[in-house]
Order: structure tokens, then C-alpha cells, then sequence
């Protein structure tokens, strides 16, 4: 058994209930499920008695639970040691902007309970640094999008997504069930910052307006789209604003949501994070 699954445990006997167990772990119900399972196949023994109302653990889970406790202290004692010997500790994790809420809403809060004694530090970067900081060498570890130029960096793919364009609920192409760039015509489009070459041709879908201010968020591109009837690509599952509809792309390839590193900075802290951010977008 690893210290994983006893946590998993001991989460469940204190909640008496898989799926507030689940909420408190920021996980879903059915690999808890199985990871409790997994851990009675393994004993060969039943841990809980489970109800319509929830589990109650059984003998054998009361003693497991009374020893999972002071393993679990004694290991988060022999971590705190480890820690003060190796002095200071901090992670410096990039994103986007857009998506920092969710990163410091959920993966961080798992990250600081697997490290606590490692300071956590968020970076986030506008639409002209796609690396969210890597290329500047800011940050030691990122959340963002593809494409982007990954020379020198290490990643892995989390989540693949359509892209869509984006227009006002009143637009000719909002009703239908998807387009290809042949159907964009003579649009006007955002215009993104210089950055990323390849991150930039990828996300506009035709020419913009010299002119016009570079714009640096998904949420500025959003309310361009709505109040000046231009268009914008954006992954289908974008939240929008009132009044706007996002209509899948038929001829562009999926974004893929990544963690990006530095090849050179591998450390044991950002390939912990890399494996939970995997394992919680899984």
C-alpha cells in the first residue's frame, strides 16, 4: 500500500461518505472509489460497511484507520525535516491569466497539501507570452495552451479541445453546427501581441487591423467580439458572455492544454507537480 491510498482512507472513514471525501480531495467519486478498492483487494479484507447513507468502517477498518493516522503524521514529520535541512523551497508556477483562478483554485491547493513546506508562488502572463513565463525564464513550471514554439522545453498533454469561432449570438454563422476557415470570408479579426509566431497564426483566423490595439486577454478578445462585432478563435469549451457563441472549427487541430518545463529545470518539485496536474485532469 502507498501513502496515497491510505490518505484516500483516512479521508473517507473521518467523511463517512465517498463523495464528500471525494469534494474534500478535489477529486471525483469514482477513482476514489476504485483506489478504496483497490486497497481492500490488497488486505484482503473489507474496510467499510457501506449504506444508503454513506460507510461506516468496519473492524478492520478501524484499525487501519487508527495506524494510517500516525503513519501519515510520521511521514508529513519525516517531510518537514527533509525540508527544513534542505532550507527555503518555493515552486513558481506560470499561466495565462485566464486560467490562473483555476490553477490557484485547484492545483495548487493540492500541491501545497502534498508540499507544505514548499512556498508556492503564481506567475501569470498575458496572450503575448504563451509560454506563461518559461521563455523568460520566470517561472519553473506552466499551465498553458499549444501551440507554442516548446524548443528547449518538456511537456505533456492534459487535455485536447476543438477550437470554434467566436460571434455575437446575431452573427450568420451562429446557428450553424460548425464552419471551416473557407466559411470565414472577409472577417475582421483580433489582433493578438507580437510574441509566438506560431501561437499567434493559430489563434486568428484571418487578417486584423494594424490599426487596431493589440489586444492581451481572452476576456478583452471576448468583449471585442461583442460590442464591435469582430471575430475571435477560442477553445469550444470557453465560457462567453452573454449574447456571444462559440461554433466549432472543422479544418484547425485541437488545442491541447499542456504543462510545460524547462528541459535544464526538471527538479523533483516541478515533475511532482507535472504528475498531479496529469493525474487531476484525468
Amino acid at each position: 500500500m502507498d501513502l496515497r491510498a491510505l490518505r484516500y482512507f483516512v479521508t473517507v472513514a473521518e467523511a463517512r461518505h465517498v463523495g464528500r471525501a471525494a469534494h474534500r480531495l478535489h477529486m471525483t467519486q469514482p477513482p476514489l472509489s476504485r483506489a478504496i478498492r483497490q486497497l481492500e483487494d490488497e488486505l484482503g479484507v473489507a474496510l467499510f460497511d457501506r449504506t444508503p447513507a454513506g460507510v461506516a468502517p468496519t473492524a478492520a477498518g478501524t484499525a487501519l484507520y487508527e495506524e494510517a493516522v500516525a503513519l501519515l503524521g510520521q511521514a508529513d514529520r519525516i517531510r518537514g525535516r527533509v525540508a527544513a535541512a534542505a532550507g527555503a523551497a518555493h515552486l513558481v508556477i506560470g499561466t495565462l491569466a485566464d486560467a490562473a483562478e483555476h490553477v490557484g483554485g485547484r492545483l495548487v491547493p493540492l500541491f501545497r497539501a502534498r508540499h507544505p513546506h514548499i512556498d508556492v508562488h503564481l506567475h501569470e502572463t498575458d496572450l503575448g507570452d504563451p509560454t506563461a513565463g518559461l521563455r523568460t525564464g520566470l517561472v519553473d513550471v506552466a499551465l498553458t495552451r499549444t501551440p507554442f514554439d516548446a524548443n528547449g522545453f518538456g511537456m505533456r498533454s492534459l487535455r485536447s479541445v476543438r477550437v470554434g469561432v467566436v460571434v455575437r449570438d446575431d452573427d450568420a454563422l451562429a446557428g450553424r453546427r460548425s464552419v471551416s476557415v473557407a466559411d470565414l470570408g472577409d472577417r475582421r479579426w483580433v489582433r493578438l501581441p507580437d510574441g509566438d509566431p506560431e501561437w499567434t497564426a493559430y489563434w486568428t483566423g484571418g487578417p486584423h487591423d494594424d490599426s487596431a490595439p493589440a489586444l492581451r486577454t481572452v476576456q478583452e478578445c471576448l468583449q471585442a467580439v461583442l460590442w464591435n462585432g469582430i471575430s475571435a478563435l477560442a477553445p469550444v469549451d470557453q465560457p462567453l458572455p452573454a449574447g456571444l457563441t462559440v461554433v466549432p472549427l472543422t479544418d484547425r487541430p485541437p488545442t491541447d492544454i499542456v504543462v510545460a518545463w524547462p528541459n535544464a529545470r526538471r527538479t523533483p518539485m516541478v515533475r511532482s507537480f507535472v504528475q498531479l496536474a496529469a493525474t487531476t485532469y484525468r
